[in-house]
């Protein structure tokens, strides 16, 4: 088969086109999800299921306490995005903490179970047609 080419030759590479580099990392990222999704699974069902009070509490005049770290649940330490603790002028100390969207989480839990897609035809109730006839008098 004498001067016929290979099809690497025939087809030139995509390689240095625009768009193609953010295409495969695309793709290498999902890859790298598919293999870790249950990690991926667990982390955010650990962020969905996080209460308030595995991270602080307060008593009844209102003074808010956040746990030692210690002392707060793995599954909640998933949903805290950040920690930012300043220092006041009378020598205090504020502390800001910032967790993830939980309804974010919620969305997107919902929408990998299949929760949010549009019902298929095949569940549509059946439409059925009745003709109604009054029955006729004597005359």
């Amino acid at each position: 088969m004498a001067g016929q080419k290979k099809i690497s030759e025939k087809v030139p590479s995509l390689n240095g086109w625009g768009g193609v580099r953010s295409v495969q990392r695309r793709l290498e990222r999902s890859a790298t999800i598919v293999q870790n999704r249950e990690a991926v699974a667990y982390q955010l069902l650990a962020m969905a299921n996080m209460k308030i009070t595995d991270i602080m509490d307060w008593d009844d005049e209102g003074n808010v306490r956040v746990k030692a770290a210690s002392r707060i649940p793995q599954h909640a330490l998933y949903a805290i995005k950040n920690v930012k603790v300043t220092k006041n002028k009378d020598g205090g100390q504020t502390l800001e903490l910032e967790l993830f969207d939980k309804v974010q989480v919620l969305r997107l839990l919902a929408k990998a179970s299949g929760l949010l897609d549009a019902p298929e035809d095949n569940e549509k109730p059946s439409v059925i047609d009745v003709n109604v006839v009054a029955p006729r008098g004597e005359t």
